[in-house]
């Protein structure tokens, strides 16, 4: 039987950081990796809390069914670690998978995108992060009701879905730009390339949106990628400083590609906020940190993996048979880079 003591040595950890990562302590500091590396070496070797090995939860001696749930990215592991978005949220899920003790395995879409290895046995159910699609849910077991998308909700009549209000979000941010004086407002963001589709974020359909509605649309100053990390944010900014006339604000699609912006403007020497304004999205644990501390629209990410397990929670126990789509909300997070436009 699994001890902390092996997940410790297999890591390259104390016990004591082991321990306290298992049980979700909220004051350690340790890396998003090393937790990482902690919860899958766990995972692998079938480790039990005391708690579990002797019973709790069981009734009359009878130990209590293991719930094999599948969690389903569809983003790879390199992806996840170049945007700390993902991995809050995978995060959240399995200490939620934890705490409900379900046993939690990872299955992969296949590079085609046109099927799913489940591992040899179909899980009891599947969370799905990232951007699916109807053609997805095809590739699905067909009696299999426990399913919840999160970030997407490709199929809302038969499926749990959790998903934050973006179009909200963004024209928050937009009014809050629009206030300040700017009305060169510009976009940054990607378009990810996944398995032979190109994905287009709510947030940039948001965005034309409410510039349109504003009189202020201008192709000239959307910029887009096929990506969403650090240097994308630095190539694209890079470009916009380039054109004869360039926004006084700008939207970024995530927390990562405005670090790469904010690098951009730095080697140019455009100043921030004095010159140019920036408002990212996620609220990532670097955002207060940037120079200048970034102004952001915060999204909850690991309780957006919370909720999704407390939904297929409610499926598996309860056998509730109506689809929820859970809208959570977010916040605009106002510190040092954005200021009042100023006139000449």
């Amino acid at each position: 039987m699994a001890t902390i003591k092996d997940i410790a040595g297999q890591a390259g950890v104390s016990i004591a950081t082991v321990s306290r990562v298992l049980n979700y302590d909220p004051t350690l500091s340790v890396s998003d990796e090393t937790r990482k590396r902690i919860l899958e070496i766990a995972q692998q070797l079938n480790y039990r809390t005391p708690r579990e090995r002797n019973g709790s939860g069981a009734a009359h001696g009878v130990p209590k069914e293991t719930r094999r749930i599948g969690l389903m990215n569809w983003y790879t592991d390199q992806e996840e670690m170049l945007d700390p978005y993902y991995l809050a949220i995978r995060l959240g899920i399995e200490r939620e998978c934890f705490k409900h003790q379900f046993e939690l395995m990872k299955m992969y879409k296949h590079s085609t995108g046109e099927g799913i290895d489940w591992n040899g046995e179909a899980p009891d159910g599947i969370i799905a992060v990232g951007r699916f699609e109807q053609k997805d849910i095809d590739c699905f077991p067909a009696n299999l009701d426990a399913v919840v998308f999160v970030d997407s909700s490709p199929d809302e009549e038969h499926f749990d879905s959790v998903v934050f209000d973006m179009r909200h979000a963004v024209r928050g941010a937009l009014d809050y730009l629009s206030n300040l004086g700017h009305s060169r407002i510009g976009y940054i963001g990607g378009h990810n390339e996944s398995y032979a589709r190109t994905t287009r974020d709510e947030r940039e359909l948001a965005f034309g949106e409410w510039l349109q509605e504003h009189n202020l649309h201008d192709s000239a100053f959307v910029y887009m990628g096929t990506n969403w990390y650090p240097e994308d944010g630095y190539q694209l900014m890079k470009s916009a400083l380039e054109s004869q006339l360039c926004p006084t604000a700008f939207l970024v699609q995530n927390d990562s590609m405005a670090v790469g912006a904010l690098r951009a403007l730095h080697e140019a020497g455009v100043k921030v906020p004095e010159e140019m304004s920036i408002i990212g999205f996620n609220d990532i644990a670097m955002s207060a940190f940037m120079q200048p501390p970034l102004t952001t629209v915060k999204v909850h990410m690991e309780y957006i993996g919370e909720t999704a397990v407390e939904l297929i929670a409610e499926r598996l126990l309860s056998k509730r048979d109506i689809a929820k789509k859970v809208v959570l909300p977010t916040k605009l997070i106002i510190r040092g880079s954005c200021a009042e436009l100023k006139t000449p």
